[in-house]
């Protein structure tokens, strides 16, 4: 089926949002007036192995006839006429981009500009692994759609209303002023889920909750009031919980015998860490918590075990930093279907008044804690793409200079 001939039906006018990432390119099409997107698809892998699946607003697969998919200039390619976005008649009001570092000072969606594009370059030392593609996903959609407002959404946003004491690290002040600091990731699901959160529960909505981000990256967030006050995660996004293929918390000690006594290199260590490290590396089998679950290997087991325990663990730190905890609330990958994980990480918080149904827990349900329970456990899938989308709405029409 020809790809643009399928898709006639967007419209006129469109909010286009983009997730580019080192080897993938993720994005959602969203019609004037639709929170739902029209059409959400994946680039991954891109270059000799690549692929591009697209669905459609009901969640069914769109068969397409995808083109290059070699580099990010070609995939994006693609994804521009799979989605007709050359038509004549056809126009984008906006581009909103997923960036993973803010800094110190965005706190809010950012109409992109020279100076704005220039700052965010400042960043990548702070985000080398993911900030450089992200800017490159707007230098791809700028040249494709010149005029058009390009719209930064940053992860580290939400967390910008950390206390000082959650912000900062002991070590001598000037690095903090230099902006070696806990930023918190994330932070586009977070405002997804915590706004449905508050919309299905108002009156719960200034209480104590902690939200688990669990998938191939994780981490937690302590919210109190409506806003962050605590993240697992710190200055990178390899801190707190271990993750997909990255350690989570790690003595720095490690980090200096690997360098004195190993003599590797700050590549050869970023690569430990971020891509041979978390269940990966634990299990020696896979990132996929679906394959390690299913896996007899006794390695398997045991990296089950470490992510529930560090789950508990960090999980106990994020409603200490509350003083309380009225809320829990499992998003991503793992934390919307794994309900076997769920059920471990919640099996010993009795203590902190977290008791699930096993039968609503299993079937997936909304609201998975059990009458008895003193804190509410939810399932809410999250929606960074919709965060996105409604952001740069705010900015179609906006003036680029």
């Amino acid at each position: 089926m020809n790809s643009s001939a399928s898709m006639h039906d967007i419209g006129s006018e469109a909010v286009l949002t983009l997730n580019a990432g080192s080897s993938s390119i993720k994005f959602a099409l969203f019609c004037e007036g639709h929170d739902q997107p029209r059409y959400s698809g994946l680039v991954d892998r891109i270059g000799p192995d690549a692929h591009m699946r697209v669905n459609d607003q009901n969640g069914h697969a769109v068969p397409i006839k995808t083109g290059d998919l070699q580099s990010h200039e070609t995939a994006f390619r693609s994804i521009i006429d799979v989605l007709g976005l050359n038509d004549q008649g056809r126009r984008l009001s906006a581009v909103g981009h997923r960036v993973v570092h803010g800094g110190q000072h965005h706190a809010l969606p950012t109409l992109i500009t020279a100076q704005v594009l220039a700052d965010l370059a400042a960043l990548i030392p702070f985000a080398p692994l993911h900030q450089p593609h992200n800017l490159r996903g707007i230098s791809l959609a700028h040249e494709a759609f010149p005029g058009v407002p390009q719209i930064a959404c940053f992860d580290t946003a939400f967390h910008r209303s950390h206390p000082w004491v959650n912000d900062t690290f002991a070590l001598p002040r000037r690095l903090y002023d230099e902006g070696v600091r806990r930023y918190g990731f994330h932070g586009l699901s977070y405002e997804y889920v915590l706004g449905a959160f508050q919309q299905r529960f108002p009156d719960l909505s200034q209480n104590k909750i902690v939200i688990a981000h669990l998938g191939n990256g994780a981490s937690m967030c302590a919210i109190s009031e409506g806003r962050s006050v605590a993240s697992t995660m710190g200055f990178s996004a390899l801190d707190g919980l271990p993750m997909g293929t990255r350690c989570g918390q790690l003595d720095p000690g490690v980090l200096l015998y690997l360098m004195d006594q190993k003599s590797m290199t700050a590549s050869e260590i970023s690569d430990l860490l971020y891509k041979e490290s978390g269940l990966l590396g634990l299990s020696g089998l896979s990132n996929d918590m679906r394959t390690l679950q299913a896996s007899p290997a006794n390695e398997a087991a045991q990296a089950i075990d470490y992510f529930v325990f560090r789950c508990q663990r960090e999980l106990g730190a994020m409603a200490a930093a509350l003083g309380g905890l009225d809320a829990l609330v499992f998003c991503g990958g793992i934390g919307e279907h794994a309900s076997a994980i769920r059920e471990r990480i919640c099996s010993r918080l009795a203590w902190m008044g977290i008791e699930i149904d096993a039968a609503s827990n299993e079937r997936g349900d909304a609201v998975i804690s059990s009458t008895s329970s003193r804190a509410l456990v939810l399932v809410i899938p999250t929606n960074e793409e919709l965060v996105i989308a409604r952001a740069a709405r705010l900015f179609s029409g906006g003036v680029v200079s």
